[in-house]
């Protein structure tokens, strides 16, 4: 996955977008399954690709895993739809395939400047959507109580491979708060500064190493304090 500058600049490259276009969109031909951004698989037997309908393309919209070099469909990818995509050109899609092409981590934004992660293990002809990890998560304990529908403006976790079952995760978001409250909470994986016109914002990063186990669950080390954004 790219570096957190560059997927910021991405997101806001898309966020221009959708000021006149709403979305990235993409019009599918009736039987176009197209690969998105990274979407073959090491391996060359198997690619991530998207397809669509209507002029936007993001009626019916879903992701499938395909066979390859026959690109053949294979089945549809869960929690990826036209309810929760706000894009649906197959470049604003992005995959990191583990280099023994048996698990896969897709994101995409759901909202103007929230991407959402997911994770998907590979077995054979078959896919699992794993209970991906979440940093802010870990390090809250559940016992902050941020609002993600108001609060935050801003999230973008990014996955990187380290080897077939390793990986690096950065996790960044950026909160909108009447006070530092959080920010203390958080202690040095957060940031505050003040907003013009009042209030205050907050930037959480934080990164760690992970583990994907044979029983499919994901083990994550300890969160350390990531890289902030120098923001207005």
């Amino acid at each position: 996955m790219p570096h957190l500058r560059a997927i910021l600049a991405l997101i806001l490259t898309l966020a221009a977008l959708t000021q006149a276009h709403a979305t990235a969109e993409h019009r599918y031909g009736k039987n176009e399954y197209a690969i998105i951004t990274g979407g073959r698989a090491p391996n060359g037997k198997l690619s991530v690709a998207a397809h669509g309908g209507g002029e936007s393309g993001s009626e019916g919209f879903r992701l499938s895993l395909m066979t390859e070099p026959g690109h053949r469909r294979l089945m549809t990818l869960d929690d990826v739809n036209d309810d929760n995509i706000l894009d649906s050109a197959p470049d604003a899609f992005h995959a990191a395939w583990s280099s023994d092409s048996r698990t896969v981590a897709v994101s995409f934004r759901s909202e103007r400047h929230i991407v959402t992660l997911n994770i998907y293990a590979i077995d054979g002809k078959s896919t699992k959507l794993v209970a991906g990890p979440d940093l802010f998560r870990d390090v809250s304990g559940g016992s902050i109580d941020v609002k993600t529908d108001g609060d935050m403006r801003t999230s973008v976790p990014a996955l990187t491979w380290l080897a077939p079952r390793r990986f690096h995760l950065t996790d960044y978001r950026v909160f909108v708060q009447d006070d530092a409250a959080l920010a203390d909470k958080l202690g040095p994986l957060g940031k505050a500064s003040k907003r013009e016109g009042g209030g205050i914002t907050i930037q959480f990063s934080a990164e760690a190493d992970g583990e994907l186990l044979p029983d499919g669950k994901i083990r994550m080390g300890k969160p350390q304090a990531g890289k902030f954004e120098d923001l207005p």
